[in-house]
């Protein structure tokens, strides 16, 4: 018997969660050509199993594999794709810099790039679904450097047939959840950018036998709400915490009819938010009439990789007790 998630309230994750030792060695020692690819998976494999356990001490129904593989979000799929090449550090903010990859031949899918991870930690999830999440193609193109097609268009289409390729290897495997991360997409709030994606996820999500979802976080997101409601998407996953919920009226505006992964805690601050004060978003939401109890998955704005490890354990614990209470009441 598989573990049954809750019908109302189902607390997930966005996907990231702080790096362990052993990933951070192990990107280390890939990128300096010490080991393979499968031996890379295989030092992996022991921080995922920190991040499933961390995962089901707090309670949470659908989780993640932490994402621990990835050095970055775009450079992980660009360095395994066919048609990138690694390019020179980028600064992106503060003291944050990042590899920007360079696209250089036609793009295309070569092999599974996430699935042995999953696999793995699906099997010591203690039956809780497992999100298959994927860096979506229009954030792809966005933090890319592009020296082969020069059209976005063609582009970014080649890149959802590849991300396709390996979504299909997700489900057939059994992934029940598979998630599109689209960050960039808030920071060209622009109607002829906003249908690109979503030509591109036609393609992604066409006839999918899996929860379809697409995360987009920060930026001025009611831009482009009227441009993406009739996406090809079971559910949106949204930031809401670290912007006081200020999305609540447009989403009402606009006559919001999907699935909303809600975020009720803030992946910026330190500060742990209480039982208490989660509860009181969630009950936020509800107030609003947008959706159902059982359309509401509760969640973190975003990932969680950039916390200490303590303090992100602590916002899940305490997100799933304020997901519970919720139940009982609405």
């Amino acid at each position: 018997m598989g573990y049954s998630v809750p019908r109302k309230f189902p607390t997930t994750v966005v996907g990231s969660y702080p790096k362990m030792p052993s990933a951070l060695e192990a990107i280390k020692r890939r990128r300096s050509g010490e080991i393979s690819e499968s031996e890379f998976n295989e030092m992996v494999k022991v921080a995922v199993r920190d991040v499933v356990e961390d995962h089901l001490w707090a309670g949470v129904d659908i989780i993640s594999d932490g994402e621990q593989a990835r050095e970055d979000m775009v450079v992980y799929f660009a360095e395994r794709f066919k048609g990138y090449s690694v390019g020179d550090w980028v600064r992106v903010f503060d003291n944050e810099y990042f590899r920007k990859p360079v696209v250089t031949g036609r793009v295309e899918w070569l092999r599974p790039i996430t699935v042995e991870l999953w696999e793995y930690a699906s099997s010591i999830s203690a039956g809780r679904p497992v999100k298959g999440i994927l860096t979506g193609p229009y954030t792809m193109i966005e933090w890319s450097f592009d020296l082969h097609y020069r059209d976005r268009r063609e582009l970014i289409l080649d890149l959802a047939k590849a991300i396709r390729r390996e979504v299909e290897e997700l489900v057939r495997r059994g992934a029940r959840y598979i998630q599109i991360d689209e960050p960039a997409l808030s920071t060209r709030p622009w109607r002829e950018d906003a249908e690109l994606l979503k030509e591109a996820l036609d393609i992604i999500f066409k006839g999918l036998e899996a929860k379809r979802i697409v995360h987009i976080c920060f930026g001025r997101l009611e831009r482009i709400l009227p441009y993406i409601l009739d996406y090809p998407v079971d559910q949106f996953d949204l930031e809401m915490k670290n912007s006081n919920f200020r999305l609540l009226p447009y989403l009402k505006e606009y006559g919001y009819n999907k699935e909303i992964g809600f975020g009720v805690v803030d992946v910026h601050s330190f500060q742990v938010e209480s039982v208490k004060e989660i509860k009181e978003a969630i009950d936020k939401l509800m107030k609003t009439d947008i959706v159902s109890p059982e359309k509401a998955y509760i969640d973190p704005d975003c990932g969680l990789k950039r916390l200490p490890r303590d303090i992100a354990k602590a916002k899940l614990k305490n997100m799933v007790e304020a997901a519970r209470q919720a139940r009982e009441e609405w």
